[in-house]
């Protein structure tokens, strides 16, 4: 083979390689993870944003949420096997060892977390810490214990703001528990709807998720449409409490009515069209809301 073949040769694996560590990390959840942070620091940047700062914010909030990821996938390599959904990530197709993913996903949250007590503030590295421990030792293992799982696990997932809130201020105060309610709430509709289109995946899987364990759907549905109503009202109290302005409340109800809505379109049908529905809403309604917020910041 001419030199230059097998220099190709040699490439690609380390290329699928290094695709397949990104792919633990699993990119779009912490774009998500990095938007909130993002939003949380601007709204508590009392004057000019600091961006040296928010750089080293979201280099540690990255790395710890991608550090995370790829530990709960090193957890869960084998019901993932299981699941068509999640057979082909790298751990159960076999692309990488679990000992890999491990001293990949120690490392890389290990230095997040040092980033950001080092470089920006212990409180910000404490509340990420909290977020890292309990999605991997409280949510992980819950989820084929019991359909609480779900709510623990919006725990993690509504603190990125909170961190961002603490980077920026040195404290938390109203405003970033405010915005903990926010993603907290959002959260139960948004998992409920991807469980509902994937119930049997996870049922073969042993995942005791709320839609699994509730056949008939009912309290799935009354789970989505109180949490829609409640996220409703919450929406609004960043105006309320000063946060925000007027633009931003009216775009608020706007966006909560339709979201709720889409709620109970999955209530009344509990069909997999508007599980999908209710989806998308979901991931419409919180980017667009963050938006509004950020450019009515009061």
């Amino acid at each position: 083979m001419p030199r230059t073949e097998t220099a190709h040769a040699e490439q690609r694996p380390t290329r699928r390689r290094a695709v397949d560590f990104l792919a633990l990390t699993r990119p779009r959840v912490v774009l998500m993870v990095l938007v909130t942070t993002l939003v949380g620091f601007f709204l508590a940047s009392q004057r000019a944003v600091d961006a040296v700062l928010l750089l080293k914010t979201l280099l540690g909030t990255g790395l710890a949420a991608g550090g995370t990821a790829a530990l709960n996938q090193y957890l869960e390599r084998d019901v993932d096997r299981r699941m068509a959904r999640t057979r082909l990530r790298p751990l159960p197709d076999g692309r990488l060892k679990p000992s890999e993913a491990l001293i990949f996903g120690m490392a890389i949250t290990a230095l997040g977390l040092l980033d950001l007590l080092l470089a920006v503030s212990s409180l910000s590295a404490l509340v990420t810490a909290i977020s890292v421990v309990s999605y991997l030792f409280h949510y992980t293992p819950l989820k084929r214990k019991s359909p609480l799982s779900t709510l623990v696990g919006a725990i993690p997932g509504a603190l990125p703001p909170v961190a961002g809130w603490a980077a920026a201020r040195g404290e938390l105060s109203l405003e970033a528990w405010v915005l903990f309610a926010i993603l907290f709430l959002w959260q139960i509709p948004h998992a409920l709807a991807i469980t509902w289109l994937y119930r049997e995946d996870y049922a073969g899987a042993g995942f005791r998720l709320l839609p699994v364990i509730d056949p008939s759907g009912r309290r799935t549905a009354l789970s989505i449409i109180s949490h829609c109503s409640a996220l409703l009202f919450v929406g609004l109290l960043p105006t309320a409490i000063g946060l925000a302005g007027s633009v931003y409340f009216f775009g608020a109800f706007v966006l909560g009515v339709v979201f709720l809505g889409c709620g109970i379109g999955l209530a009344s049908s509990h069909s997999a069209k508007a599980a999908r529905r209710l989806l998308h809403a979901s991931l419409l309604y919180l980017p667009m809301l963050l938006l509004l917020m950020a450019l009515d910041k009061a």
